[in-house]
């Protein structure tokens, strides 16, 4: 648990600077501040479960962080078409600063949501979901569900300013099929025994998440808005309320991600 401790007190300390100093601090601040997230969620999973993948594996661990890079990445990406959030601040950075410190901040998305899923995955009130519906993988299903996903992507960037929300869905639909037929574990693994344990998980853990990222950005500078047609209102935070419903599909897309870009056997328990 000593990491924990060390964790929070990172919180701590850089929550405090990045809502207390004024001007530009968020680009230096995001990191350990988040950082500090995913050391004290992982301590605690350890000290509630026994278990934990700082303490099962320091390079799965580390690699968590380098691949949460390029992945988030390819949101930004998408986003250009889109244009759904910005950052304020942007401009102050040349390009190159501005990648590095970006990279630095978005390697932290995956080690957070997976790590939060963990720790929430042994709760008693996760377990009332270990016996639901059952949906059987079959070659047509992922036929299906892979075509399904390529034209929800052709769609959304068809018609960006109405087909936005599909890029938080399209590739649970496309990745799905991917991890199959390589072999690794895909969402239906544990659906075809009826276990809804590792979705719930990955739900409640990245609402979790998503309440302090949001929280954290609305008094940061640099910080990210949104422009989500049709949806604007309601805001908590600076995220419009219905956008927390994206935040579901992305929680499996991280997850399919994981296994697709992560190397086998790497301990990823839900």
């Amino acid at each position: 648990m000593r990491h924990g401790w060390l964790g929070l007190a990172l919180v701590a300390v850089f929550w405090w600077l990045n809502w207390s100093l004024d001007g530009l601090r968020t680009h230096w601040g995001f990191f350990p501040m988040w950082l500090g997230y995913v050391l004290f969620v992982d301590g605690l999973t350890w000290k509630l479960r026994g278990s934990s993948l700082f303490t099962r594996s320091r390079r799965g661990f580390v690699l968590t962080f380098l691949v949460s890079m390029p992945v988030w990445w390819m949101f930004e990406l998408f986003n250009m078409r889109l244009g759904n959030w910005e950052y304020l601040g942007r401009e102050r950075f040349g390009d190159v600063e501005y990648f590095l410190l970006s990279s630095l901040s978005f390697s932290t998305v995956l080690p957070a949501v997976l790590g939060t899923a963990e720790l929430v995955r042994g709760t008693k009130w996760i377990e009332r979901f270990a016996h639901g519906p059952r949906i059987a993988p079959s070659p047509l299903r992922y036929i299906g569900s892979w075509l399904a996903g390529a034209v929800m992507l052709a769609a959304m960037l068809a018609w960006p300013r109405y087909g936005y929300p599909l890029l938080w869905v399209s590739g649970v639909f496309l990745l799905e099929p991917v991890c199959m037929l390589l072999g690794r574990r895909s969402l239906l693994f544990d659906l075809q025994r009826g276990d809804w344990r590792p979705w719930v998980s990955l739900w409640t853990g990245v609402l979790i998440c998503a309440f302090f990222w949001e929280m954290w950005n609305f008094r940061s500078y640099p910080k990210w808005i949104y422009h989500v047609p049709g949806v604007g209102f309601g805001k908590v935070f600076e995220m419009p309320v219905l956008g927390y419903l994206g935040y579901l599909p992305f929680s499996l897309e991280l997850w399919l991600l994981a296994h697709l870009l992560l190397p086998r056997g790497l301990s990823l328990r839900l």
